[in-house]
């Protein structure tokens, strides 16, 4: 019997086990689903493949996630079609699927981020990573990995890092490349780069060789030497077998492939590869070193038995496997049920032969979403969570340079820091830092073993020369002319330039092409115009650099200066007896005379009680003061002073007086040394507070400058085409001045000395070369020019043209301007009169003091008007008598003992 109950309770053990092996199979709840939709014949599906097989085992041997439930992993694979992708997600749909881990291309995700936000199903992916993926917009899709956003913005700033103004962009015609290179624009444009040129090619570029190899021929015609490299691990190799074949994989050539190579490489290290690759730079994600890493790197070689070797989006596949993980935990440890339901829209187009109605929604998927976003975790990867912003934090990328047969790290890009050659994770935690000493990067080895850094352009091969437009003149030929019986371009710009490419490193094909019709100057702005669209390459000659053309084309350096002056005729000055006194105005002398007088009572009050030589009858005392005070003027006064405050007060006086008269010295030499010429004209202020017409030069921006910006109305502008022109226009009064650049101006006057400039430069500017807007050929130009006239050869030039015509050596004459007014000296009369009024306030308030002892004591406590007049008679005796020395030294000491401590000094100044 005891037999029998033993045998029973085994057999219903059994079928105990056996009725929950069934209802957990038959029913799922002993397992969590999830998919994989990958292309399991490339690289990246290979890896993804091991790696999240790996991450399923190590999760389903942790009892304590999914509740005590197995992670489930269906892998379809896509067979890289985007049909046989859609059927795959269709079918996990129909198996009660809780995440898709998927799809691989960006293509496909812009599709099927449609049906997870239908069914309510999160799609994660780790290599769909176009940054026009917006959670706004496809709220169930994840980027688990860094959006190449990022990588485009490395990008950026490595070509601005070297200095790189434009590049070709070569990509593979789907949504992931060619919205990265979008994004690479943008960057690019923000770093005042451009891309030059892009070269589409086919999404599946294995069916078209030839159509790699006509863009690459395109290409290589081009100008920059500068080529990014955006398409998919696939067929990068693909566009660098067709590069070599055309031989631009050699010196001069800078190649930046995108994350595709180093995951090509990582994967697939094959001699090949290496052997197309070499000097290329190109980046791979950072992920950081930790133990856990390197376990799994060191167990790689067991999960993949040797068939492929590990790279980055490997370690982002196990990591994303996880993070599906503990969400899921999370989700079912808040009470949560894995449940689905059918959709009614679907239900309602009746199924049919599609069998729609068999898709269900995920029930806890908007609660599985906000369980992703909450997740904060640490993987193989470094610290795996969202910012608000739906991005995985801290993006960063190792800067690769491949040599030989290796991967040369040359540094780091991180968004927080970027470029270092000390890891992101380290510099995080320290101040942010972006400055341009703070960006690093190690030595490149480049394209063709060389080490010094290419300039990233060259002139196109295509057997044109750079097409130079020079402005045909009338006048002035000097500058810019066309010789009549050579037809060659020469002149002082001409020799500029032809002496600033001799030092270019490189050569310069090009030719002159005149611009204009030979009757009259052209105008120098249509010229940069020109430029600016295209018909010429560059323009040279005397073009002024202003602000309307450097909007429109950019300039060199200015090889000389350029600015406006005003020309009016001038008449000499005849000398005149009382020229002494041209130096200073009326006002001036007028109140210098008045401070000789003041200064002069000022000491004679300071000195009159104590110093003989200020006493005296009251005829004589005013003599005294009027000789010593003008005799200060040539410090010639024979008077001592006595009291502290009166020699205080006379050296700042005898300060103020020499340089007052150092100015006078150095202003009369001027006027009766420098020849003397008069105008009306005293400058641009006096042409805008008249009506006169102004003259100016035909092609000059001195027209559009005065209209403009001082708001002279055209009416008094009088276009003038030559120097003769100028003459007769200033001399029969059709203008009564002419506005023109200062070279033009000074050649002008070297020929006609009965006009002169009146007042200063009003405009600083330069002339220049222009060429179009980003051209690499002005930055070398204007480091050229910098050379030319470091070494004195700009000088030379200089000289050699322009030096025989020299201005006449004379200026216009203008009273209300040369003469020295009360406000060049206002500062020096301030100082002198302020000393003299605290000296007679510390004087006067210690002789009242000094009245207060002696005064006999009054017993009323008014006094009447007539014992007012008689207090003050008593106080000006007292002012007026002398003080003998002992009596002084005895006052002195009982004034002491009776003021206060802080006012003892003060009275040691008598």
């Amino acid at each position: 019997m005891q037999f029998t109950m033993k045998r029973f309770h085994i057999v219903l053990y059994i079928v105990v086990l056996y009725i929950m092996f069934y209802l957990r199979e038959t029913l799922g709840l002993g397992k969590v689903n999830i998919g994989a939709i990958f292309s399991v014949n490339t690289t990246h599906g290979k890896v993804a493949k091991i790696a999240m097989n790996a991450a399923v085992e190590d999760i389903n041997s942790d009892g304590s996630l999914l509740g005590g439930r197995n992670l489930s992993l269906d892998i379809h694979d896509s067979m890289y079609s985007g049909f046989i992708s859609i059927m795959g997600a269709l079918q996990f749909m129909e198996r009660d699927t809780v995440a898709v881990i998927g799809p691989q291309t960006s293509t496909m995700a812009h599709v099927l981020s449609h049906l997870a936000t239908e069914l309510h199903v999160p799609f994660l992916s780790f290599t769909a990573l176009d940054p026009t993926l917006s959670p706004i917009q496809y709220p169930y899709f994840f980027q688990t990995a860094p959006s190449d956003q990022f990588q485009m913005t490395a990008i950026a700033e490595m070509i601005s890092y070297f200095q790189w103004s434009q590049v070709i962009a070569i990509y593979t015609d789907e949504e992931q490349s060619r919205n990265g290179i979008t994004a690479l624009g943008d960057k690019l444009a923000e770093k005042r780069c451009k891309i030059s040129y892009k070269a589409v090619l086919p999404p599946n570029i294995s069916k078209h060789d030839n159509v790699v190899e006509k863009e690459l021929k395109k290409v290589k015609m081009m100008e920059s030497r500068v080529f990014v490299v955006q398409t998919l691990a696939l067929y990068g190799p693909m566009v660098l077998k067709t590069a070599e074949k055309l031989g631009m994989l050699g010196e001069g050539y800078v190649w930046i492939a995108a994350s595709w190579l180093t995951s090509v490489l990582d994967s697939h290290p094959t001699p090949e590869i290496y052997k197309l690759s070499q000097g290329l730079l190109t980046l791979r994600l950072h992920t950081r070193d930790s133990p856990r890493k390197r376990a799994f790197v060191a167990r790689w070689k067991n999960l993949s038995k040797n068939s492929i070797g590990l790279n980055v989006y490997g370690l982002y596949a196990y990591d994303t496997v996880w993070l599906i993980a503990r969400a899921v935990t999370s989700y079912l440890n808040h009470g949560n049920k894995i449940s689905f339901s059918n959709n009614p829209t679907l239900n309602a187009l009746g199924g049919g032969k599609m069998n729609l109605s068999a898709l269900s929604v995920f029930d806890g998927g908007n609660q599985l979403l906000k369980d992703i976003l909450q997740t904060n975790m640490t993987g193989l990867t470094g610290p795996l969570w969202f910012t608000p912003g739906r991005q995985i934090v801290d993006p960063s990328y190792e800067i690769v340079n491949i040599v030989g047969s290796q991967m040369k790290r040359i540094g780091y890009w991180s968004n927080y820091s970027g470029f270092s050659v000390v890891a992101p994770e380290t510099l995080r935690s320290r101040p942010q830092n972006r400055s341009s000493a703070s960006q690093k990067l190690y030595s490149v080895v480049w394209p063709g073993g060389s080490k010094e850094q290419p300039r990233g352009w060259i002139f196109p091969k295509d057997g044109k020369k750079l097409q130079i437009g020079v402005p045909r003149r009338v006048s002035f030929p000097y500058f810019v002319y066309q010789d009549n019986h050579t037809h060659a371009v020469d002149g002082y710009c001409i020799d500029v330039f032809k002496a600033a490419v001799k030092l270019l490193p490189y050569a310069v094909p090009y030719e002159f092409v005149l611009f204009g019709d030979g009757h009259q100057n052209p105008n120098y702005s249509d010229l940069v115009r020109r430029v600016s669209v295209g018909e010429f390459d560059a323009a040279v000659g005397d073009i002024a650099i202003v602000t309307e053309r450097t909007r429109i084309a950019d300039f060199t350096q200015p090889f000389t200066d350029s600015g406006l002056v005003v020309v009016a005729p001038v008449k000499k000055m005849t000398s005149s007896a009382w020229a002494f006194l041209k130096p200073f105005t009326p006002l001036m002398w007028t109140v210098t005379a008045v401070f000789f007088l003041i200064v002069g009572s000022v000491i004679w009050i300071l000195e009159h009680r104590i110093n003989d030589e200020f006493r005296g009858p009251p005829r004589n005392q005013l003599i005294t003061i009027i000789w010593f005070s003008f005799s200060t003027l040539f410090f010639a006064h024979r008077e001592n002073t006595v009291s502290t405050l009166g020699r205080v007060v006379l050296v700042i006086w005898l300060f103020v007086v020499l340089i007052i008269q150092s100015s006078y010295t150095a202003s009369l030499t001027s006027f009766l040394t420098v020849q003397q010429l008069s105008s009306s004209i005293k400058g641009i202020d006096s042409l805008l507070a008249s009506n006169v017409p102004i003259g100016y030069q035909v092609g000059s921006y001195a027209e559009s400058y005065l209209n403009d910006e001082l708001n002279i109305p055209k009416s008094r502008l009088k276009p003038l085409k030559s120097p003769e022109e100028y003459a007769d226009a200033l001399q029969s009064g059709r203008v009564a001045a002419v506005v023109d650049e200062q070279p033009y101006v000074d050649m002008f006057l070297s020929h006609h000395c009965q006009f002169a400039v009146a007042g200063q430069e009003f405009t600083k500017s330069g002339w220049g070369f222009a060429f179009r807007r980003d051209s690499p050929l002005a930055l070398d130009m204007s480091t050229a020019l910098l050379e030319l006239s470091e070494d004195g050869k700009l000088q030379n030039i200089t000289e050699y043209w322009l030096g025989s015509n020299k201005a006449c050596n004379s200026k216009i004459h203008a009273n209300d301007s040369d003469q020295l007014k009360l406000d060049n000296f206002i500062g020096l009369f301030l100082i002198s009169g302020i000393s003299c009024i605290l000296a007679l306030i510390i004087y006067f308030s210690i002789m009242l003091y000094q009245f207060q002892q002696h005064l006999p004591q009054q017993t009323e406590p008014s006094m009447s008007s007539s014992s007012r007049s008689v207090r003050l008679k008593t106080f000006l005796s007292f002012a007026d008598k002398k003080e003998n020395l002992s009596q002084r030294r005895l006052k002195r000491k009982r004034f002491t003992e009776s003021m206060p401590a802080n006012g003892s000094d003060l009275h040691d100044t008598i």
